[in-house]
C-alpha cells in the first residue's frame, strides 16, 4: 500500500505546458490573493514615470485605439516573461485551463515545450499523443506554426496558434540537430488522454514501469503497478526499469510519492527561496515496494522537472542506478498565485535541491551509466551457419533442457533492435542479480 503523508500547506498542480505547451515545471498553488506587502522604503519613480509617459503615448499617438486593460495585462506578461522562461501572466481562460489540467485530459498536440532564442523548442513528446506519432523528438527547435514565424512571438502567443479544434492539422517547421535542412511535420489536433504510468513484465522476473507524466494520482498508480507485477510473476520480482525518459514533469508531490515507494527514509528533496513558504523539506516514511531489490532508471534530455526530483533522489540515496542521458536541468519551482480579478501569476519562487544538496537548474542529472546513441541492426544471416553439437548425427538430447520458445527468442532480439537503451537496463539488473547469488 502507498505509506501515508502529511497534507501539505499548498496544493501542488501541473504547469500549463504539461497539458498544452509551455515550459516543464513542477507547480505549487496558493488558494489566496497575491499578499498585500508593504511598501518599500523607495520607489523607482523615474521609471515608474517613463512607463506612465510610454502608457500615455501609446493611448494617445498608436495608429489604433488600444484597450487600457489590454495595454496593462501586456505589461504585466512582458514584466513576468523577461524574468525567466518559466514565470508568466495567466488571464482569466488561462488559469481555468490549468487548474482543470490535473484530470490528464486536455487539448492540443501533446507536447512539453519552452522558449529558447526566440524559437520554441521541445522539452519533450509526450507518450501516444499526435506529437509523438508525428515524429516530433525533444529538442527540436519549432521555427514556423503554418507559415507563420515564431521568430517574434511570446510562449503564450506560440501555444494559442497551437491549439486549435481537435481533428485539425498544423504544420510545425523543425530544426533538428544532425539534419540538413528544416523538417516540416503535420499534426494532427486531438483531446489528449494521458495514462502517466504503464508496466508489464519485461522478462521472467524483472518488472517494467513507464512513467510519461506526474500526475495527482500517479504516486498511488506506481505502487498499484509494481503489485500487479508482483502478483503476474509468481510473487517476486528480481528488479525493476523506472522509464523517465521525455517525461516533462508535473505535480511535485507526484515525484515525491514515487520517490517515497522506494526509499525507507531520509530526505528526498528540499527547496530553498527567498519567502518562508518557499522552503520546504520532503521525506521518505518506512516501506520499499520492491523490498530493496535492484531499480535502474532510464532518463534522457527530455527528462525534465520531477523526473529529475526521482532521480536525482534514488541516485543520492543509491537506490537506483541512473542510465541514458543528461536531464533537462529544470530545477526550479514556480508558484501559482491567484490575483484579484480572477487571473494568476506564475511565479519563480525557489531551487528546488537534491537529498545531498545538488541544484540541478541548467545542469540537470548525469546518468551513472551514459549511454551512446546508437541504433542497432540484424546483420544478414550466414550462409554457413557453423556446425555444432547438436547438428551432429546420434547426438545424445538433454532431457533436462529448459528449451526457450520461439516467442521468447523473438521478443529478445526485438527488444534489442527496438530499444537498446532498455535492453542495457535489463542486462545490468540481470547481472546485479547474478552477483548477488
Amino acid at each position: 500500500m502507498l505509506k501515508k503523508k502529511n497534507v501539505l500547506i499548498l496544493s501542488l498542480g501541473f504547469s500549463l505546458g504539461v497539458f498544452v505547451a509551455t515550459s516543464g515545471s513542477v507547480l505549487a498553488e496558493r488558494n489566496e490573493p497575491l499578499p498585500v506587502k508593504e511598501a518599500p522604503a523607495a520607489l523607482p519613480y523615474e521609471e515608474l514615470r517613463a512607463f506612465t509617459e510610454i502608457f500615455g503615448r501609446i493611448k494617445n499617438d498608436y495608429v489604433e485605439p488600444v484597450a487600457d486593460k489590454k495595454l496593462l495585462e501586456d505589461a504585466i506578461r512582458g514584466m513576468l516573461e523577461g524574468l525567466d522562461p518559466h514565470s508568466s501572466y495567466l488571464d482569466i481562460a488561462e488559469y481555468k485551463e490549468l487548474r482543470e489540467g490535473t484530470s490528464g485530459q486536455f487539448g492540443g498536440l501533446g507536447i512539453e515545450v519552452t522558449m529558447e532564442n526566440g524559437f520554441v523548442k521541445v522539452v519533450s513528446p509526450i507518450d501516444d499523443t499526435p506529437a509523438q506519432r508525428a515524429g516530433i523528438k525533444a529538442g527540436d527547435l519549432i521555427v514556423k506554426l503554418d507559415e507563420k514565424p515564431v521568430k517574434g512571438m511570446s510562449l503564450t502567443d506560440a501555444v494559442k496558434i497551437m491549439r486549435g479544434e481537435p481533428g485539425s492539422d498544423i504544420t510545425l517547421t523543425i530544426i533538428r540537430e544532425g539534419a540538413d535542412a528544416p523538417i516540416k511535420a503535420v499534426v494532427t489536433r486531438a483531446i489528449i488522454k494521458v495514462k502517466s504510468v504503464k508496466s508489464k513484465i519485461l522478462a521472467k522476473d524483472y518488472g517494467y514501469v513507464r512513467i510519461s507524466s506526474f500526475q495527482s494520482r500517479t504516486g498511488p498508480s506506481l505502487v498499484e503497478a509494481i503489485d500487479d507485477l508482483v502478483k503476474e510473476n509468481n510473487g517476486k520480482l528480481k528488479g525493476l526499469v523506472l522509464d523517465l525518459r521525455n517525461n516533462p514533469g508535473g505535480v511535485l508531490q507526484a515525484a515525491v510519492d514515487v520517490s517515497d515507494a522506494f526509499l525507507e527514509q531520509g530526505l528526498i528533496v528540499y527547496t530553498e527561496g527567498r519567502i518562508k513558504n518557499s522552503q520546504m523539506n520532503f521525506n521518505a516514511q518506512a516501506g520499499d515496494v520492491m523490498n530493496n531489490e535492484p531499480i535502474v532508471i532510464l532518463i534522457n534530455a527530455g527528462s525534465a522537472s520531477a523526473s529529475e526530483i526521482v532521480a536525482g533522489a534514488l541516485q543520492d540515496h543509491k537506490r537506483a542506478i541512473i542510465m541514458g542521458d543528461k536531464s533537462f536541468g529544470k530545477g526550479s519551482v514556480q508558484t501559482i498565485l491567484p490575483t484579484s480579478n480572477g487571473a494568476a501569476v506564475k511565479l519563480t519562487t525557489a531551487r528546488y535541491y537534491t537529498p545531498l544538496g545538488r541544484s540541478i537548474q541548467a545542469e540537470g542529472i548525469e546518468p551513472d551509466i551514459p549511454l551512446a546513441k546508437v541504433k542497432l541492426e540484424s546483420l544478414e544471416a550466414s550462409k554457413f551457419e557453423p556446425i555444432k553439437e547438436a547438428d551432429l548425427s546420434r547426438h545424445l538430447d538433454n532431457g533436462n533442457a529448459d528449451k526457450k520458445t520461439s516467442e521468447e527468442k523473438d521478443e529478445k532480439d526485438s527488444l534489442d533492435l527496438r530499444d537498446y537503451a532498455l535492453h542495457e537496463a535489463l542486462n545490468l539488473l540481470k547481472g546485479i542479480s547474478i552477483l548477488k547469488k
